[in-house]
């Protein structure tokens, strides 16, 4: 199998990066993709309480582990499959099932703080950045988390106030400067869309 593209999305919590995955994959039209979150490589906290794991700043770097995460992507570009960690956001933790993936032509990668890391960076072909106003972030993040994660207002609230907004600006927003493409999300982004995928295609191609 010829090398995997690496395409890598990131962009602060919330500023639509997964819209911009699917419509880059609706264009694509094809079957040949797989999708790596980095979340679910949040670091197992099995053996913490419930109370100890809701103090972690799950927005620093150190939060993750991209050991495991790069030591994956290597895998896949071998050729070979990995078991591929699923993570709790309820319970704060890993669960005990793991997803297994399968080597594909296209990866693409998603997550907060994937640019942090100079390994994963050196490994994308393509890198983008979703950017989105602050407030509108955190309005669409106070509406997933109380709908899909179970959280209260006031938790969330907390949690932006103390660790979100704080970490978005020191490591998060940062992370432009190493971006190929900025797609700003809160206007139509087909033209950046369009040459996104024009690139993979040539890519492909090659």
């Amino acid at each position: 199998m010829k090398k995997p593209v690496i395409i890598a999305v990131t962009g602060g919590s919330a500023s639509g990066k997964s819209t911009v995955v699917n419509e880059i994959l609706e264009k694509l039209q094809l079957e040949c993709v797989t999708i790596l979150m980095h979340d679910d490589y949040y670091k197992d906290q099995s053996s913490l309480s419930l109370e100890s794991r809701a103090k972690i700043n799950y927005d620093h770097p150190n939060s993750l582990d991209n050991d495991l995460f790069y030591s994956h992507i290597l895998e896949l570009l071998k050729g070979n499959s990995i078991e591929k960690p699923l993570y709790d956001f309820v319970k704060n933790t890993r669960k005990k099932a793991t997803e297994t993936i399968k080597p594909k032509q296209i990866i693409i990668l998603e997550g907060i703080l994937l640019l942090t890391d100079q390994r994963i960076r050196d490994l994308a072909d393509i890198k983008l950045y979703v950017e989105l106003d602050d407030d509108l972030r955190f309005i669409r993040r106070l509406k997933r988390d109380i709908d899909e994660r179970g959280r209260t207002i006031e938790s969330v609230i907390k949690q932006y106030l103390t660790t979100v907004k704080p970490m978005h600006h020191q490591f998060v927003e940062p992370t432009k400067r190493y971006a190929d493409v900025i797609i700003p999300n809160n206007v139509k982004h087909d033209v950046a869309v369009d040459i996104i995928v024009s690139k993979i295609k040539m890519i492909l191609g090659e």
